[in-house]
Parts: structure tokens; sequence; C-alpha cells
């Protein structure tokens, strides 16, 4: 089994190459699915958000509203530590009980969706990393385009991880997503014969054009 760690800043278009190497044959094991369920009512988490941050949080039906919390951790990088250090013990715990599942199925490539590899010194665990980059413009406009935020708040998320450019020398795929779709797909697709033609080659990073 070859383990995967993906990654890439937000509105780098990690989820798309997720979904792109799904379909080519690899588990995929997603922190944001597992943060959100660490998180779900009546979680140690759950109890834990709320005795910090008061009920202000929390949406009609009880659960935790991610975007109100956001908004809130993402200006204040104390308090976004402080709600890491709730949420990421019980994701790793999840994630390495969805490792060892794929292991034990037999499952040749598993990817595991990490925005904070790097933030998070989680390099080491991984026999390769894929890191998916795009220009800081064009993620800002993502965000504020397609996933409808104010500028200043999707700034403020830009900000709180760190640069790109420092993480790009310790990745052994670099995926450029600054073009259309079918220039990703055909990245991707390198990415993936590279990664099954030879699982044993040496750590190096790699740009594919």
């Amino acid at each position: 089994m070859i383990l995967i760690g993906l990654t890439g800043n937000i509105g780098s278009g990690k989820s798309t190459v997720a979904q792109l190497l799904s379909e080519r044959g690899a588990t995929i094991i997603d922190a944001d699915v597992l943060a959100r369920r660490a998180v779900e009512l009546g979680t140690p988490g759950h109890e834990k958000i709320v005795a910090r941050w008061g009920s202000a949080i929390l949406a009609p039906d009880g659960h935790v509203d991610r975007a109100a919390l956001r908004r809130i951790v993402f200006a204040d990088h104390e308090q976004l530590e402080e709600l890491n250090a709730i949420v990421h013990p019980e994701v790793e715990r999840l994630r390495l009980r969805l490792v060892e599942q794929a292991r034990k199925r037999g499952d040749k490539i598993v990817v595991c969706d990490i925005p904070l590899l790097f933030e998070r010194h989680m390099t080491d665990r991984f026999d390769r990393i894929i890191l998916v980059d795009a220009h800081r413009a064009i993620r800002l406009e993502r965000l504020v385009k397609d996933r409808g935020l104010q500028e200043t708040e999707a700034m403020d998320m830009i900000a709180a991880q760190m640069p790109a450019e420092l993480k790009r020398a310790r990745a052994d795929f670099i995926i450029e997503n600054d073009g259309t779709l079918t220039q990703l797909e055909r990245r991707v697709q390198d990415v993936w014969n590279a990664l099954m033609h030879d699982s044993s080659s040496p750590r190096r990073p790699a740009v594919l054009p």
C-alpha cells in the first residue's frame, strides 16, 4: 500500500484533485469529513467547542455552525490554535483507523486529504506528498466567487496557512491548478501514472507540466 498525503492551501483545488484520484481508484480519507465527524452533536469535541465559544456558534439544530466559528477563529490565530487542539487529535484517531482498515483490505493507493499537513508537521507519515497549488490571486477569486465568502474573510483564511512557496520544495509531486479542468485532469493522470509505475522511486520534488 502506498500512503499519500494530499495537501494544498485553501482555494487551490485540492478537493477536485482528490475526486479525480478517487475516480482512478484511490481510497480517499478526507480530513474535512473527519473534522465534521469529530464535532458532531453529542461528541466530546462538540461539548468542548460550546464550552469555549458558547451557544452563539451553534445552528438552530444544535450542531456547530462551521461558518460562524470559522469567522471567529480565522481572524485570531490563538483561537484557531485552540480549535485545532480540540479537533485534530480526534481527526488523527479516526484517520489512523481508516488507514488500517484500508491496509487490511489490500487497497493499493490511499490518499489522505489534509489541508494542514505541513503546518502539523505530518510529512514523515506518508510515502509521497502531493501538493496542489495555484496563484494567490486565483485562490482568492475562487473563495469569493465559488464559495461566496467576503474578500476580507477569504484573505484571513489564506493568511492563516503556511505560504505555498514554503511547501513546494518538500512535495514529491506538485500539481499546478491555474488552468482549465482538462489541464488539471491531465496533470492528475500524470501523477497517477507515476505512482502506479514505480512506488519505490526515491523522494524528489516533481513539477508536472
